[in-house]
């Protein structure tokens, strides 16, 4: 076929050199779009730094132990015998004893078992949980790793096993699509006072958490309320509960992070990164569960679906 040959009047050289700058610039845009990574892309890169997480050596899924503590003393080991007993194919028979007195906890390792302290030998008792400590003293022995922790008014032995069956058994979490619907502007309702709202966790215990506030935000059409508790200095902490959870995702709810609001109060809700709480990855957690007013009248088709039996 041949060509089709239009007709045209003389071209402006204004017009031409207008038209040669525009073009180069569209393919700059071009170029430079391409270059941004997607929504997905930066969905999923944020998703593979979560799995890493897990992985990490105070992730969940190296969990193996988790032993409440009795007033007095708390004898340790893979012996049946003992108090608190550990993987037998872990640790010695006999490990040493917790003494917990009125809210400190002591460790004095067992004649002839090694157990260390930031790389150095227990050699007589040591404080390991006080309330003048900053943080919990994280005692060694093998792959094994444990430390205290306190929930209320009790406290426990939480263990890890670096060499855990669960951490090459794990190949990653099961997600919905991701649904940019379900990334929202919310508007963070600060309390006039300060004031709490209790927090039930898997022990049965209660604990009264500071509000942030109420995240107000609507989707097709609904309006939708979250309470918020803060999480460190940058972060807000919603626990939610929604219609997927009876089959979909983790039956008792899951978490969201959030940054903290800008200056005129909103926050970015992004239900993508909706997590399972720990308790799906191990049974030795403690998690809190979602205050029933947190519990949306939706589902939330976004985020991590239900992850093993626990």
């Amino acid at each position: 076929m041949d060509e089709m040959i239009i007709e045209t009047g003389p071209v402006n050289p204004y017009a031409r050199t207008f038209f040669w700058f525009w073009g180069l610039a569209c393919l700059a845009l071009i170029g430079f779009r391409s270059d941004e990574p997607t929504y997905r892309q930066r969905l999923d890169v944020w998703h593979q730094q979560r799995l890493e997480s897990l992985r990490s050596e105070t992730g969940w899924l190296n969990l193996a132990g988790l032993f409440w503590l009795k007033e007095g003393a708390n004898e340790a080991g893979a012996d049946l015998g003992n108090d608190l007993t550990f993987p037998a194919d872990r640790a010695s028979a006999q490990l040493g004893t917790f003494r917990l007195v009125k809210g400190t906890v002591q460790f004095e390792a067992a004649p002839g078992a090694t157990v260390l302290a930031d790389g150095e030998p227990v050699l007589a008792t040591k404080t390991i949980f006080s309330p003048d400590l900053t943080k919990p003293v994280t005692l060694s022995h093998g792959s094994l790793r444990w430390f205290v922790i306190k929930r209320g008014d009790r406290y426990a032995v939480r263990l890890r096993d670096l060499a855990s069956p669960l951490l090459k058994a794990f190949t990653g979490i099961e997600r919905f699509p991701a649904d940019e619907s379900w990334r929202v502007t919310a508007h963070l309702e600060r309390p006039t006072a300060p004031r709490t709202i209790p927090i039930l966790d898997v022990t049965g215990q209660t604990s009264q958490q500071p509000l942030a506030g109420t995240l107000v935000f609507e989707h097709q059409g609904k309006t939708y309320r979250l309470d918020a508790v803060r999480e460190g200095d940058r972060k807000l902490f919603i626990l939610f509960g929604d219609q997927t959870n009876t089959h979909d995702t983790y039956g008792s709810g899951r978490f969201l992070y959030a940054d903290l609001p800008d200056e005129q109060g909103n926050v970015t809700l992004d239900f993508n990164q909706s997590i399972n709480p720990p308790c799906a990855f191990t049974p030795f957690a403690t998690c809190p569960l979602p205050p029933q007013q947190n519990r949306l009248a939706t589902a939330v088709r976004a985020g991590e679906k239900r992850y093993g039996n626990h």
